[in-house]
């Protein structure tokens, strides 16, 4: 397992909220090695004493349960230089500063650029120039590239950088280690509770949804450049399509599972130019009033062209829906709806799964039954906390993987350009004008359903759920959805 980690953006969101308290977790059950050594870099002027004052209150923030021993152990730790990150000398000096001189060999480094998107070609030149010991690995954040041109020039700078091979190249999606995720693998495979009804006979439409009460008042300079689809839809929720749909890996090992996902990517059908306007669908919100967790009461929002750093001619999406299909013989004629939101009415992010007829199959607390003939399976913690528990037992399976050489939470590089293969259509399409840009009030559901049907939506427009929110989970007893056998 690697012992020296350099943080790149270590000053930044992504790494107090959810790196660095996973990493002191990690720490904490000695989950990595006792000599670990880290340095952050920062476009921050601070010293090193003022870096580890900022790191001791943001684990006192968000992960407030860590025993002082613990915390005080990574703060300890911690080495900090500001850097430009296209200052091939500066990250040399960082890179230097985690190797030590007092180790009789030139150990490998692992390299976590928390840095926006736009970051990680000047960052990947700068440690191209520095030259990165054997065994190293380099880390990115999603979205990978802008499109598939751009996650292939990603990859040949990830590939200059860490060195040949998927083993160096670490393309992270922590959504692959939500618990929750895990979860519903574990339901839909060979033997789970879900498998006898696991395919088109059985299944008439799926949804994965993942809509947020979060606002963009504070990130629209970097919202308006991304958008819902490279935000959310293009990876997070293609992987839970993906986790949830592909058969079952020929073998225990990481590589047999990134093949079985790719051989689901390759199946996806994305909508073609005569279906796009109907399979597809964006919107952003406007005005409203949003009710989260810390004012309850609600706060008035203005809409999201209103937001500073929005450019209201470019178009960007808040929300968005796209209706694919899987061209297996398990999903051939089942739609699957994917549905991404931000200032939403409430938080709800799960699979939805619509039956085609009543089933006769025990179901754990886990499964939900909404209607008779509906499942739903939640993908994130009760409650859709913005700290939720889930995400910082993600990020220390993602850091886990990136020391220990693993890549069960890693995107292969064929993955990601298949995953754009299939959204670049809808992209073009929508800056095209094919589909118009709708508008929905902040706090609210999202757009109207009143949009005429959606293929496989019999029985109801897509957009029409019944309130998972509220109903209880089914006790692990046995009981079953409805009367008819089941398939066996």
């Amino acid at each position: 397992m690697i012992g020296r980690l350099v943080v790149l953006g270590a000053t930044g969101d992504l790494a107090g909220r959810f790196l660095l308290p996973a990493l002191a977790r990690l720490l904490a059950a000695s989950g990595v090695p006792a000599d670990l050594r880290v340095v952050g870099g920062g476009h921050q002027g601070w010293t090193e004493a003022e870096f580890q004052a900022h790191v001791d209150a943001r684990l006192r923030a968000h992960a407030g349960d860590l025993a002082d021993a613990a915390r005080e152990d990574l703060v300890a730790r911690l080495g900090y230089g500001q850097v430009d990150v296209s200052d091939e000398d500066g990250v040399a000096r960082l890179v230097d500063r985690v190797r030590g001189e007092d180790t009789p060999i030139d150990p490998a480094v692992a390299v976590y650029l928390a840095l926006p998107a736009v970051a990680f070609p000047p960052a990947l030149r700068s440690l191209v120039a520095v030259g990165l010991p054997a065994g190293s690995r380099v880390a990115v954040e999603k979205p990978f590239g802008d499109d598939r041109a751009g996650a292939v020039a990603l990859d040949r700078l990830l590939a200059a950088a860490a060195g040949d091979g998927e083993a160096s190249r670490f393309r992270v999606d922590h959504i692959l280690a939500m618990p929750q995720v895990e979860e519903l693998v574990r339901l839909r495979a060979p033997g789970g509770p879900l498998a006898p009804i696991w395919d088109a006979e059985h299944v008439a439409r799926i949804e994965v949804v993942w809509e947020e009460t979060l606002g963009l008042e504070t990130r629209g300079a970097f919202y308006d450049g991304t958008g819902a689809v490279r935000d959310v839809m293009q990876n997070h929720l293609l992987q839970v399509l993906v986790l949830a749909l592909m058969e079952p890996p020929q073998g225990d090992g990481d590589e047999a599972l990134h093949a079985a996902k790719l051989a689901l990517l390759r199946a996806v059908r994305e909508p073609d130019a005569p279906q796009m306007a109907d399979r597809t669908r964006r919107a952003r919100y406007g005005a409203g009033v949003l009710v989260d967790a810390a004012e309850p009461q609600g706060r008035p929002v203005p809409g999201y062209a209103a937001v500073s750093g929005v450019d209201p001619a470019r178009g960007t999406e808040t929300w968005a829906e796209v209706t694919l299909e899987v061209a297996t013989p398990r999903w051939t004629g089942v739609p699957v709806v994917l549905r991404t939101g931000k200032g939403m009415g409430a938080p709800r992010k799960g699979v939805l799964v619509h039956l085609r007829h009543d089933v006769d199959v025990p179901l754990p607390a886990e499964v939900r039954t909404p209607t008779p003939r509906t499942l739903w399976v939640e993908l994130d913690s009760p409650g859709g906390a913005v700290h939720a528990p889930g995400e910082l037992v993600a990020y220390a399976a993602v850091l886990t993987d990136v020391l220990g050489g693993g890549s069960r939470t890693s995107v292969t590089g064929a993955e990601a350009v298949e995953a754009w293969r299939v959204f670049e259509p809808v992209l073009r399409a929508w800056a095209d004008g094919v589909v118009p840009l709708e508008e929905y009030a902040a706090g609210s559901t999202g757009p109207s359903a009143d949009y005429g049907r959606r293929p496989g939506a019999e029985g109801g427009r897509v957009g029409e759920q019944p309130d998972v929110r509220t109903t209880r989970a089914r006790p692990t007893d046995g009981r079953a959805v409805g009367g008819l056998p089941g398939h066996p």
